[in-house]
């Protein structure tokens, strides 16, 4: 019997936990940390962004909408075990013929920085996608002066595969692959 494709995964979004963070579907109460982290211009730097320029009561329809129709990814909060919100994670642009997808992760807590999350988050996602989806491969950018991130993505498996110029921002494209002892 073969594996559920990643787009099977994404109408029941599962609650993955690793050693030191839970990942879950995202919830309406999420919305006011998101809005926290998508104004705050450090985070918006290190995610390429620019601080999003609406108010919360806009930026809360958009929210509520996009959390009422699923998409072809998963999105999920990060908690710490005992339950508080610090960031997110996802995988999207999931490609079946291909069997590959991007992911990209954010602390927005930044009391949760150099703790070992995002490693921690990464490998259960990681887990996941390896062993509940069809994926071969997993990739993902970020900024080419972000070392924390780079280290941190190295840490967990990751090996640069090229470079993307978008704009002034400069990125290093890195994959991962199915590691071959698993079944396919």
């Amino acid at each position: 019997m073969s594996r559920p494709s990643a787009i099977g995964i994404v109408t029941g979004e599962p609650t993955l936990v690793g050693s030191k963070a839970k990942l879950r579907p995202k919830r309406i109460k999420d919305a006011a940390n998101d809005y926290r982290w998508r104004t705050d211009a450090e985070l918006c730097r290190l995610d390429a962004a620019i601080p999003i320029p609406v108010s919360f009561e806009e930026y809360i329809k958009n929210y509520i909408a996009e959390l009422s129709y699923p998409r072809k990814g998963c999105c999920l909060a990060i908690e710490t075990l005992d339950g508080k919100h610090i960031g997110n994670c996802s995988y999207f642009s999931i490609d079946d013929t291909k069997k590959e997808a991007e992911m990209g992760i954010m602390i927005g807590d930044k009391a949760y920085w150099n703790r070992g999350y995002g490693t921690d988050v990464i490998q259960t996602i990681l887990n996941h996608i390896f062993l509940q989806t069809s994926l071969q491969r997993v990739c993902l950018k970020t900024l080419d002066w972000n070392e924390r991130a780079h280290q941190c993505f190295k840490k967990c498996g990751f090996v640069p595969c090229g470079k993307l110029i978008h704009g002034d921002y400069h990125f290093i494209i890195m994959e991962i692959r199915r590691p071959p002892k698993l079944p396919k």
